[in-house]
């Protein structure tokens, strides 16, 4: 099916965030839409207040949120699945909606979103219900009775397959919803809404290509892992964005009782949020995390193991539970950070790794040897890492590849051969130090190596007053290139969310999906060679205020820019990829420029103004793409803020 399916998962529930505005390609062909209704096979629901009872023959759904009727555990949810069949694969415009019939008239909100795990409709209770865990999808507040409420599921449905359903509220008040029992033929029913292809191969999903799937992308030899650092998962408390622990904590200078005042707070960004949900929401939200990795073609993260015996040691078993639960194929590479663990032994450190090594998703070569990549490797000795991989033989059984990252690579690559599969090292984060990148791994190459290349955004660092100059995308791009023309075996994302370092692909506050969209490209290229582009997007990336602004807060430490980076800019950069050639507008605080962007990749930059920041792609008078920044630009910030935002016109 065409790429339009592909929708990212969480996009619905959190890049709504971005406010830009998509606008689809214009499509040659006039015919009218065709809508299909699909009625439910399956529907029921339960009640937390009668966890064992089934209300399978109810002709009703009662849905409401904790304190329905006044018991503290009353919590009523809905579950509803259909079978969808006949949507052809060219299908464009498509809109999906569930539809349900109110029994009574109530001012309450429902909220829908997919569930992926198994239940049937004659068995299930509130005991044995599936994880309702998966980010909400859309919602519908108001219901009348008799009256049919349309709530928005296009982002989870993909075209022919089963698809199943939750309902959940958030109110005291119970909402009422008919059944497949119910008589009138009112209960749920899946509106499926589209215009035939005009049988050319545009396509108008969040991505400029058509992503290949899974299986495709991880038969290739070539990995791409992002470095997973345990500190930031989704939440730290199981609240809602608006007032958690980010909220009130790391991205207020006066958070944590002050501790950060000095440098204007811990955090610049921040996981998507979510609303609160019930269960192990630690275990879920890692669980979201893998999804979205996977939906982003990545092969499995690199997790950085700072401790063996803390809340960040829970939270590396944890995800490699998680990722064995949502797919046993996406691998987690472990990574013992030699900073966190400089006081460990090497027998504890064994038993720990070993332990984690049991899960069939703890990733392995082909000869069964397990992968063990230690940040900072030098931070030991080679011999007290050889002693150690000896350790990990006779005592548990496990022979190891070590693919050592080191900080400084030419500095003890020489002392590390002789006991390591592979070499990686941090890297830099500027255009300037990452411009002949293929040295190191040709070096790696000629030792009968492989290498693991780190692949970068950005990196400003409050708390540590440093920052280098990303250049807009032109750091993650020469990073793509330096592991596309250097032939390196495996890449590293750096990182997926380290926060305090500003270095985060995940979907976030200030970039949602963008990062991970346009990484997804180069991903391809690595990996199966670059992909035809098929959908006119286009991209904008710049900061919020100028660099040497100075902030209106009392904040005594600056960021300022590290050795060796490229010079600091204050720029807002285009980057299209088109179908073919385009005129652009870009807006910047007020003015207006244009340029004539070519067919496939291309970037260009403008000077940062105070205000806002748009770009449009026309095409034969008509707009192909257009994406409007949501961040506003300062010359007087409220805090030194030197993240790159960045938005998509696809999302």
């Amino acid at each position: 099916m065409a790429n339009r399916y592909r929708t990212l998962l969480g996009a619905a529930a959190g890049v709504a965030m971005l406010a830009t505005a998509a606008v689809a390609p214009a499509q040659a062909s006039a015919v009218a839409p065709v809508s299909v209704t699909f009625a439910a096979a399956e529907d029921v629901f339960v009640s937390q207040a009668e966890p064992a009872k089934s209300f399978a023959t109810a002709t009703w759904m009662s849905v409401c949120g904790t304190a329905c009727g006044s018991a503290t555990a009353g919590q009523r949810a809905a579950l509803t699945r259909f079978k969808v069949t006949g949507i052809p694969q060219d299908a464009e415009d498509v809109k999906v909606t569930l539809d349900v019939v109110s029994a009574r008239t109530t001012d309450t909100t429902v909220s829908v979103r997919p569930v992926t795990g198994a239940w049937t409709e004659a068995a299930t209770t509130w005991n044995t219900r599936p994880a309702l865990s998966a980010p909400v999808i859309g919602s519908h507040t108001g219901f009348t009775t008799g009256a049919t409420a349309k709530l928005d599921v296009s982002s989870a449905v993909k075209g022919d397959g089963t698809y199943a359903f939750a309902l959940t509220g958030t109110d005291a008040t119970t909402t009422v919803l008919m059944s497949s029992r119910e008589s009138g033929d009112r209960g749920p029913k899946l509106t499926v809404t589209y215009t035939e292809g005009a049988g050319d191969e545009q396509t108008d999903g969040p991505l400029p290509f058509t992503l290949s799937g899974t299986a495709a992308l991880r038969a290739s030899a070539k990995k791409v892992f992002a470095h997973y650092f345990s500190p930031y998962p989704i939440s730290l408390d199981n609240q809602a964005p608006a007032g958690d622990y980010y909220a009130r904590n790391y991205l207020k200078p006066d958070g944590e009782s002050g501790k950060h005042a000095a440098y204007g707070g811990l955090l610049r960004d921040r996981p998507l949020g979510r609303d609160p949900i019930t269960g192990d929401y630690a275990l879920a939200d890692l669980k979201t995390e893998v999804r979205q990795a996977i939906t982003a073609g990545l092969d499995g993260f690199t997790v950085d193991i700072l401790s063996v015996t803390s809340a960040q040691w829970t939270r590396v078993q944890n995800l490699v539970k998680a990722a064995e639960a949502v797919d046993p194929g996406f691998k987690i590479v472990l990574m013992p950070d030699m900073n966190g663990l400089s006081s460990t032994d090497g027998a504890a450190l064994a038993t720990a790794l070993a332990k984690l090594a049991a899960s069939k998703s703890v990733y392995r070569l082909a000869d069964d040897r397990l992968v063990v990549a230690p940040f900072k490797a030098e931070g030991r000795t080679a011999a007290w890492w050889s002693d150690w991989m000896k350790t990990m033989e006779t005592q548990h059984g496990i022979k190891v590849a070590l693919v050592p990252t080191f900080v400084d690579f030419n500095k003890y690559r020489d002392a590390f051969a002789s006991i390591s599969y592979g070499f990686s090292n941090w890297g830099s984060r500027s255009p300037a130090a990452n411009a002949g990148l293929s040295a190191n791994i040709d070096r790696a190459h000629g030792m009968g190596k492989i290498w693991m290349q780190p692949v970068s955004v950005q990196d400003e660092r409050p708390n540590q007053s440093i920052f280098d100059e990303a250049g807009n995308t032109e750091n993650l791009r020469a990073t793509w290139k330096g592991a596309i023309d250097g032939k390196a075996e495996w890449v590293q994302l750096t990182t997926w969310n380290d926060y305090s370092e500003n270095t985060q692909f995940a979907p976030s506050r200030n970039a949602g999906w963008t990062y991970l969209d346009i990484n997804a490209y180069y991903l391809t290229c690595y990996k199966l060679g670059c992909p035809k582009i098929t959908n006119d997007t286009a991209y904008l990336t710049h900061r919020i205020q100028p660099v040497a602004a100075e902030p209106s807060y009392a904040q005594t430490k600056l960021m300022k820019l590290r050795d060796g980076s490229t010079a600091a800019r204050d720029t807002v950069e285009v980057l299209t990829m088109l179908t073919a050639a385009g005129k652009v507008s870009v807006t910047i605080g007020g003015t207006t420029q244009t340029y004539d962007a070519p067919a496939g990749v291309s970037a260009k930059t403008f000077p940062l103004k105070a205000g806002t920041a748009s770009a449009s792609v026309t095409r034969s008078s008509a707009v192909v793409a257009k994406v409007v920044s949501p961040y506003a630009i300062s010359a007087t910030p409220y805090v030194q803020d030197l993240h790159y935002r960045a938005a998509s016109s696809e999302r």
